[in-house]
């Protein structure tokens, strides 16, 4: 089966500053929610050069080593490396030798989460390959299709077209066949966007090409699974998958916990995660408590004291990391945390897995104080809840003293602003609200203006007019 055909089936230790605030961060937040019960590279010299690069190399040479500098510095954003790049005159890949175009192309494909921002720069860069008659590698077109798909938090129709016309240029027009990569990245985008009979119809094209899974592909198939709610086809899958020699690690125990949980299967789902907490406590042989219902009542003060620690870098070793790699990790606790915060309301599940992260050496992250957050929004200000107005303080003071300290990953961000002032909204009222909506505006230093219409578009609903504009009446 062709792009074509698929298409038209589609419905149209080292000093780090983070360490000790870590620490507190985690001793702040577990009190607040269980208190108040009542490389360095080579210059550019060292560079393989191409003719459209020589040609240029006296006028632009300063602005070309610097962007090679930047792609080599592991700590230059995103942002940077495009500003340099730019500098160039469009399209400023003819400017650049052959290994700084792909090296290019690489740092800006790699990134935590996808934005609407990231695809642009991205596919820029791209466009001027195109324009300048550069073949793209197929690792390039996949990136590609991969932002098509995935920059955007919900998957929609418009995506799966974006990425179904992006395979088609690249195998029809740019002649590069698509390897088990591309099949996984095109089922992942159908299968978050809903469109289950087209996933089955990449499976079996992939199939046809007699494409060989990857762990990739069987993780890929679970989720599908869980999409669809079939529990003993998930367990069927998984074992399919270590039957046919495939490497089981975190990110495939992860997705066995979302499907289950998506299949309506909690409980299966917690056991997967108990079992992956029993390997980490054979590792580290630090004793982990057994994940009650109950918040453990130290947890609150481990975030107090952030502020007056000092910093340090961790450094973990290539063989701690291999023994680590069953362990849970930022998503297992962020899926588990959602689920938890979002659909049962279980406080103290939340608090309980808190605190396990700290125990595992997971740091604290911006996703799973937003988790929170959005709890107290959904079940907060209601008779007898456990997500009440003085807990809901008390974790804003938290986030507070980590901003404060400049935690790394905790920052104030779109989802971030709209889940705590809903929270607010919820459980203390309008008024307070728009108190907290003023303060993080303050804070909110890194904003883009579309990005801060969105918020205010949203938050419209919660404080009316007045989100807008951030005065009272």
């Amino acid at each position: 089966m062709s792009p074509e055909a698929v298409t038209a089936s589609t419905p149209h230790s080292h000093d780090n500053p983070d360490v000790f605030h870590q620490h507190d961060a985690f001793q702040s937040l577990g009190l607040a929610l269980k208190e108040a019960d009542p490389g360095s590279g080579a210059g550019l010299s060292h560079l393989e050069r191409t003719p459209q690069a020589d040609s240029y190399s006296e006028e632009y040479h300063g602005v070309i080593e610097r962007l090679q500098m930047l792609l080599d510095e592991r700590e230059s954003s995103h942002e940077q490396i495009y500003e340099m790049y730019s500098q160039l005159p469009s399209p400023g890949v003819r400017y650049l030798p052959e290994k700084v175009r792909h090296q290019l192309l690489h740092r800006l494909s790699l990134i935590e989460i996808k934005t609407r921002k990231a695809m642009l720069r991205y596919m820029t860069v791209v466009d001027h390959m195109k324009e300048a008659s550069i073949p793209l590698r197929e690792s390039e077109w996949d990136s590609a299709i991969a932002y098509a798909g995935r920059c955007f938090v919900h998957v929609t129709a418009t995506e799966v077209e974006s990425a179904l016309h992006i395979w088609k240029e690249m195998e029809q027009e740019a002649g590069v066949k698509s390897g088990p990569v591309t099949f996984n990245i095109l089922f992942d985008i159908a299968t978050k966007a809903g469109k289950l009979v087209l996933a089955e119809l990449i499976l079996d094209e992939m199939q046809r090409r007699e494409i060989a899974y990857t762990k990739y592909s069987y993780a890929g198939i679970i989720y599908y699974q869980g999409v669809k709610g079939d529990g003993a086809a998930i367990r069927a899958t998984y074992r399919e998958m270590v039957e046919a020699g495939q490497n089981v690690d975190t990110v495939v125990l992860n997705c066995v916990i979302s499907s289950l949980i998506r299949a309506g299967e909690l409980p299966a789902a917690e056991q997967v995660y108990e079992r992956m907490k029993g390997l980490a406590h054979r590792r580290t042989g630090k004793p982990i408590p057994n994940s009650g219902w109950r918040a453990p009542r130290e947890l609150i003060r481990t975030l107090d004291t952030a502020a007056q620690r000092g910093r340090k870098r961790r450094q973990y070793s290539q063989r701690l990391q291999a023994e680590s790699c069953l362990a849970p990790d930022l998503r297992t606790f962020c899926t588990l945390i959602d689920h938890h915060a979002h659909v049962t309301g279980e406080l103290g599940r939340v608090a309980a897995l808190v605190e396990e992260m700290r125990i595992l050496g997971v740091p604290l992250h911006g996703l799973i104080i937003l988790r929170i957050f959005r709890g107290f929004a959904h079940h907060g200000g209601m008779k007898y809840t456990s997500w009440t107005r003085q807990r809901l303080e008390s974790v804003w003071a938290s986030l507070l003293s980590m901003l404060d300290k400049e935690m790394d990953n905790v920052y104030v961000e779109k989802w971030m602003v709209v889940w705590v002032v809903r929270a607010f909204a919820r459980c203390c009222g309008e008024e307070r609200a728009l108190q907290i909506w003023e303060e993080l505006r303050d804070r909110w230093t890194m904003a883009g203006e579309d990005e801060r219409r969105a918020a205010e578009h949203l938050l419209r609903h919660v404080l009316g007019n007045r989100a807008a504009t951030g005065c009272n009446e």
